[in-house]
């Protein structure tokens, strides 16, 4: 038997802040850049009742975790549910299983700071958030942690919770934090720009994307969802979380395929070949960069690796027991 750890989304919340998020994230797609191993999420679909079922993975040999997520969204239960499975790299031996709905915001939301860090202008001081729900909170949270941005306008359909929003990260942040009237709004004068919606079609306009601004589009993990428009995928260095994504789920890619704007060639590189330095990325002051991030097993393992130890180290969670095939694999 190999004693692992169930741990509560409550016993993991309080153990990191936003920057030890994108530390961690940031390493992880190093890892991915230099060879490790990491594949796109898997779905599938029921009609009735109506439901996801999701799983992804990676393995990061340097930080000797690997694992990912299974989760569920819809059903008869109508929510989601997120499981985290975390395996030893070396060993290969279970380590926990985490409840991993509260780090799912902060873990995002540093595969997004990560892509501003190392795409965004050094200047960058604007930023537009277009969005207002709990995504669009964990990428606001962290990218703040990479840039000393002076002013942050939102926009969201509802005024009440893009004026929520507005209220909560002004007290946070040291920047001026502002509801804007429209994504255009929002947009004006931004450095860089995240798009954090469910929307199925576009929620910016390619004019109001200013030259050298640096787009995080965290939305797009469907073919029909499509966060930003054809004409902007097209004219920017495009940069996905994983690049066998872009082809197969990242919607905005695929609509400016399909608007015959770009080939599949159009990927400039993934994240971890950028981070990596593999690959420039950003190489003027005046392009647009665009970073898609889908979610991925990278940033889910590196996060979960560092709640496990630091829950460890607390002496959090509950031990459970999972025995080796050796022994439970036996047809008896």
């Amino acid at each position: 038997m190999t004693d692992a750890l169930f741990l509560t989304s409550a016993e993991v919340d309080d153990l990191a802040e936003p920057a030890d998020y994108v530390a961690v994230v940031r390493d992880a797609y190093r890892q991915i850049g230099e060879g490790a191993p990491a594949e796109p999420r898997t779905k599938l679909f029921n009609r009735d009742p109506p439901g996801m079922f999701t799983t992804y993975a990676a393995v990061l040999p340097e930080t000797g975790a690997m694992g990912g997520y299974s989760y569920s969204a819809g059903f008869g239960a109508g929510d989601a549910w997120f499981m985290t499975p975390l395996f030893d790299a070396e060993s290969g031996e279970p380590l926990a299983l985490l409840d991993g709905a509260s780090m799912n915001p902060f873990k995002t939301g540093a595969a997004g700071a990560v892509a501003v860090d190392a795409l965004a202008r050094a200047d960058a001081t604007e930023i537009a958030v277009i969005g207002s729900g709990a995504q669009a909170r964990g990428q606001l949270a962290t990218t703040a942690t990479v840039r000393d941005f002076e002013a942050v306008r939102v926009f969201s359909p509802t005024a009440e919770n893009r004026e929520t929003f507005a209220e909560s990260f002004d007290d946070r942040l040291d920047a001026d934090v502002s509801a804007a009237e429209s994504a255009s709004e929002a947009l004006a004068g931004a450095d860089v720009a995240i798009t954090a919606t469910t929307a199925s079609d576009p929620v910016i306009s390619d004019a109001d994307v200013e030259p050298g601004t640096h787009v995080t589009a965290m939305g797009q993990y469907h073919p029909e969802k499509n966060e930003l428009p054809p004409e902007l995928v097209a004219r920017a260095t495009y940069v996905p979380d994983l690049r066998a994504r872009a082809t197969q789920d990242a919607g905005s890619f695929l609509a400016a395929v399909e608007a015959g704007l770009i080939d599949e060639d159009h990927v400039a590189a993934d994240l971890g070949e950028v981070v990596a330095g593999e690959h420039p990325g950003r190489t003027s002051e005046e392009e647009v960069t665009v970073f898609d991030s889908g979610g991925t097993g990278v940033e889910t393992v590196a996060a979960a690796h560092m709640l496990y130890e630091r829950a460890s180290e607390k002496g959090r969670g509950q031990p459970i027991d999972f025995a080796p095939a050796s022994e439970a694999l036996t047809g008896e």
